[in-house]
């Protein structure tokens, strides 16, 4: 029987580590040639690594949320024979090391994702004093006190038939409802109203995708001078447009939403506008124009946020674009998005759909210089030519890199989507 060292493979051009997601293994299991061993990620892609051999696992390196360098020891395997792997598996997936090899180091205890942490017991001065589950009142009685005490009283959740009365004849008084509280009185009403406080602390450690999230969150607005500009559309026309063609080929085309007829607008706006449609490379002071427009969509998936390219937007038509996002979505949702698919994009769009809001700030997708966001459709009463007329509203909500994009043009962009959006028939006229 011999050893073999298997090291983390160069899973993507230029990575350097990646991020132990979860093991398919543990120390002590059997494993054949080719099966699953470990998911680790790399940017925002998770890998599923095979076994280059069959063997035993004796060691595992790195506990999920740890990152692992290529190259490094990923796990060590008892296999049959003297442990030599062929020439090519060594060379790609990993090395062999005789049997004379120093003991294997033993696995680290994996990281809980989740931990409670107990609340320590309040002390006794933070303890209520018990009060009296009777009423102080004769049954049937119906307590004294004046208007005032009574809406006080409702608004502290507390009877009234609670709270002994000191004034004449058993009256009722703010005083009567002030030591009632101070006793502890409101805390047994909450109670008896089957209210109890919360206690303890839950910690997430942040890994996988949702730290790679924030990582990349926290790079953009610490090196990017962000600023946003909000501009109002009326999109009466449009979705009026989008309605009448959903209804004649909703059968034979895949339905559109706002998105690609947003895309169109890009596309048409980026030639006037080149510096929107860009990356800026900020070590070397280089920005980088592209003339093709590569939009990123941001996409929430149950992992996070993720961001699938459509590629060469330029030269897709309204259907295809619209095919390209639905096919993207889905794929990444699904966990199926390749690198290339998630990296590339030269400006992104994100949206919160019917839910998103009034206004939003987005942080730019680094080392993007634009990112245009999509506020919720609403009808509002709007003045058209001295008339109150109701009209389909939306607001688009985009943010700018001031270090390369001046709010000049910032605005004539927005704008120039804004023409085209109130006027969709623009968007196939050349």
């Amino acid at each position: 029987m011999g050893r073999f060292v298997f090291k983390l493979p160069d899973v993507g051009e230029g990575v350097a580590e990646a991020e132990v997601v979860g093991w398919h293994v543990a120390v002590g299991a059997t494993v054949a040639e080719d099966d699953p061993l470990v998911d680790v990620m790399t940017d925002k892609v998770t890998v599923e690594i095979p076994s280059p051999r069959a063997g035993r696992v004796l060691a595992l390196t790195g506990a999920p949320g740890d990152k692992v360098r290529v190259g490094a020891e990923l796990l060590v395997l008892e296999v049959d024979g003297d442990g030599a792997a062929s020439e090519e598996k060594a060379s790609s997936r990993g090395a062999a090391i005789p049997p004379t090899a120093a003991p294997a180091v033993p696995a680290p205890a994996p990281t809980a994702a989740v931990k409670a942490v107990q609340a320590p017991a309040p002390s006794p001065r933070e303890t209520p004093h018990p009060q009296p589950a009777f009423s102080t009142h004769p049954p049937g009685a119906k307590p004294l006190a004046s208007p005032a005490v009574r809406r006080r009283a409702h608004e502290l959740g507390i009877p009234l038939q609670f709270i002994p009365g000191t004034g004449p004849g058993g009256r009722i008084g703010h005083a009567d409802v002030d030591a009632y509280v101070a006793s502890g009185g409101r805390a047994t009403a909450a109670a008896r109203a089957g209210l109890t406080a919360r206690q303890g602390v839950e910690e997430v450690k942040i890994i996988g995708l949702r730290r790679r999230i924030a990582e990349r969150m926290q790079e953009s607005k610490r090196r990017i001078p962000h600023y946003s500009y909000v501009e109002e559309l009326d999109v009466t026309a449009l979705e009026e447009f989008r309605g009448h063609l959903n209804a004649r080929h909703g059968t034979d085309r895949p339905r559109l939403t706002l998105l690609p007829f947003l895309i169109h607008a890009l596309v048409r706006a980026v030639p006037r506008f080149p510096q929107v449609n860009a990356l800026f490379d900020d070590e070397a002071g280089i920005l980088r124009r592209h003339a093709a427009v590569h939009v990123g969509i941001a996409t929430q998936t149950s992992q996070g946020l993720m961001v699938p390219v459509v590629r060469h937007a330029e030269g897709l038509g309204l259907w295809e674009v619209a095919s390209e996002i639905s096919r993207l979505a889905a794929a990444t949702r699904e966990g199926k998005a390749t690198r290339d698919e998630l990296s590339g994009s030269t400006i992104t769009i994100t949206s919160l759909g019917p839910i998103g809001g009034i206004v939003t700030t987005p942080v730019i997708n680094y080392p993007e210089v634009a990112i245009v966001g999509v506020n919720r459709i609403v009808e509002r009463p709007v003045v058209r030519d001295g008339e109150i007329v109701v009209r389909k509203m939306m607001n688009l909500s985009c943010s700018f890199d001031h270090r390369v994009v001046d709010g000049w043009d910032a605005a004539q962009f927005v704008q120039e989507l804004k023409a085209h959006l109130e006027q969709p028939a623009t968007l196939f006229i050349e």
